[in-house]
């Protein structure tokens, strides 16, 4: 199958969460058309068996090369920590693959010396030990203090960030003693940014770094598209954001980040 440069950028998460990595996309990327995919019926996956997520990312990674997108982004970090090998086999020989994982592990090798590093993110992805394993293959003198935090994206998903509730989950999960002598700290979960500034607030006079994926994996999606030659130079026609279940939530926050040239679509994909 011969690529175009003007065929769209295939985004997926399991809800809201994978908006932050689509907006960073559009916001360095600004000719490239996005599809997005928030599996928002079966939010979370960091609960869920290896087999169920493996299932959910092939059906929609089907669903958007389908829908002829050039290169899939698991905007996903349990899926990337589950399925992307799985996708990876399966679709590699049709599209680019990229996972949310490597290309902010290989940021933060690169530019912490730092040797305390925290990582909070659902049981999925932390049990997976992915970060752990990849942080350590980079650099061995590394100490990585992996803490699960399952309350924060179905939080999020709810629309509580940026008050009183969230701020008060937030503090009780990032005052474990796990994280206690960290000096930097990666969010492991797309979702997070949204909470990134309370996270910040939190470590006020700390001197605790916070890192997210969304700069990381935005820069990798334009290297491999510039590598493959399928860079768009064309000004853009229309994004579309599809959902499995077209929550409020994930409409309002939608309409949030994305006022322009939005395409809203309901799509109960493993019933078709």
């Amino acid at each position: 199958m011969r690529l175009s440069p003007l065929q769209p950028i295939g985004i997926f998460d399991s809800g809201i969460g994978g908006l932050t990595i689509a907006r960073e996309i559009i916001s360095k990327l600004p000719h490239e058309d996005v599809i997005y995919f928030g599996d928002t019926a079966h939010m979370p996956y960091g609960d869920k068996s290896e087999e169920l997520i493996k299932f959910y990312s092939r059906r929609i990674t089907e669903f958007l090369i389908s829908r002829g997108c050039k290169i899939v982004v698991i905007a996903c970090n349990t899926a990337s920590s589950i399925a992307y090998h799985d996708l990876v086999e399966r679709f590699g020989e049709h599209v680019s693959i990229i996972n949310v994982v490597s290309p902010i592990v290989k940021g933060v090798a690169e530019n912490v010396w730092s040797k305390e590093v925290g990582i909070i993110g659902t049981k999925g992805t932390i049990r997976s030990k992915i970060y752990e394993k990849e942080l350590k293959a980079l650099r061995p003198d590394m100490v990585v203090h992996s803490l699960e935090t399952p309350l924060l994206a179905p939080m999020i998903e709810a629309g509580f960030y940026d008050d009183s509730i969230s701020a008060q989950i937030i503090a009780s999960y990032l005052s474990d003693p796990i994280l206690s002598n960290i000096s930097s700290l990666i969010l492991a979960c797309t979702h997070y940014p949204l909470i990134k500034k309370e996270i910040e607030t939190f470590y006020t006079g700390k001197e605790v770094k916070v890192f997210d994926s969304t700069d990381f994996v935005a820069d990798e999606v334009r290297k491999i598209l510039g590598l493959q030659g399928l860079l768009n130079d064309r000004k853009r026609t229309e994004n579309h954001f599809f959902a499995s279940d077209l929550t409020e939530s994930f409409a309002k926050t939608t309409k949030i980040f994305f006022k322009e040239n939005l395409h809203l679509e309901f799509c109960p994909l493993w019933d078709s």
